[in-house]
């Protein structure tokens, strides 16, 4: 067997805002393996500054697995606990390459295009009258579920923004989740959230930094919203640290990216700790190329987990991928009479 890798760029269509910042870009790398004539395709994607593998040693690291591909999948992945990213790649490519069809990694009624997966619509931050405009665009392509990026721009006109939404739909019909991307400060997280408590909010990610556990057990013992783990999960390596965490804490929610922590395994693992402690959760992508979220998808939809997923980021870059997911009345639908772009292949090969 073969391996190798290669860098990518993925540009965004338009600056894409954050509370840590406006990305332009997102940096992936996809692994390749090849065996008799075969090819399979793995995508490690990681994210400057929050990935817990934003390392100087990454890509020596894909190196190392690409000298030692013949370990096995299991083995690597073992071997990868400090770069999820990287296990994620792994485990991608080997499915891939044991697949007739390097793209279809999990055959089910969602691949053959007979059910869809409920996703969010996603409302990155930006000046409060372009967010508006967001907002009309996602009610009119028919999600009943936005997630609005708050915490960059002045509080009161993104409770605005809620209030906005609120006068024109109830909870029943859309349902508003909040992400602040630790933007809260500790001192202030706890009257924020009180106000935004007043819109009937389904949940607020990570409203402080991680790694304030005393203080973020306290907000979710203390808050009138729910609340749900993101960033927390980055860096917990050892399963009785995920235990512990979630103890502690007590979130309502976790949300699980592949990319951070430690692919399906590391997906499954997450899951299994959360319901044996009563907390629900739901699987996002990590702003992957379409190669990266067709996996998580098709992951996702044999969860049978019906809240809206944070699926919907294909469309956001100029030099994706074109593929068989569709997103049509806020679900994600896989369209079986698409291809791959040709340019994938070329690419690849």
């Amino acid at each position: 067997m073969k391996a190798t890798y290669q860098k990518y760029i993925l540009d965004f269509k338009k600056p894409s805002g954050t509370s840590r910042g406006v990305l332009t870009q997102k940096e992936t790398w996809f692994l390749v393996l090849e065996k008799e004539g075969k090819k399979g395709v793995g995508e490690c994607g990681i994210l400057r500054g929050l990935s817990c593998d934003d390392r100087p040693d990454y890509e020596a690291k894909l190196q190392w697995v690409c000298a030692n591909i013949h370990l096995g999948e299991k083995t690597l992945w073992e071997a990868l606990i400090e770069f999820p990213s990287i296990q994620f790649g792994v485990e991608m490519a080997f499915l891939s390459l044991a697949s007739s069809n390097p793209f279809l990694l999990f055959p089910s009624e969602f691949t053959l295009g007979q059910k869809s997966i409920s996703i969010n619509g996603l409302i990155w931050m930006d000046d409060a009258p372009n967010m508006k405009l967001q907002i009309e665009q996602k009610l009119e392509e028919g999600f009943g579920c936005l997630k609005l990026k708050i915490g960059a721009i002045d509080f009161d006109k993104e409770l605005e923004l809620i209030h906005y939404i609120r006068q024109n739909f109830t909870p029943e019909q859309i349902e508003i989740r909040v992400d602040a991307n630790g933007a809260f400060s500790n001192t202030n997280a706890l009257d924020k959230l009180n106000k935004l408590s007043d819109y009937q909010l389904h949940s607020i990610e990570q409203p402080i930094a991680k790694n304030n556990t005393d203080t973020m057990a306290v907000l979710c013992k203390s808050s009138k919203i729910d609340i749900a783990l993101d960033e927390e999960l980055i860096g917990v390596f050892l399963y009785q640290e995920k235990e512990e965490l979630l103890l502690k804490i007590k979130p309502k929610y976790i949300i699980l990216k592949p990319s951070f922590v430690g692919g399906f395994r590391g997906t499954n693992e997450w899951i299994s700790i959360a319901e044996k402690q009563h907390i629900k959760w739901w699987i996002t992508s990590a702003l992957e190329s379409n190669i990266g979220l067709n996996a998580i998808a098709q992951f996702a939809f044999l969860k049978q987990n019906l809240m809206p997923q944070g699926l919907g980021t294909g469309s956001l870059y100029t030099n994706n991928f074109d593929c068989p997911l569709e997103v049509k009345m806020g679900k994600l639908f896989y369209n079986s009479e698409l291809n791959w772009d040709v340019k994938l292949d070329q690419f690849l090969m």
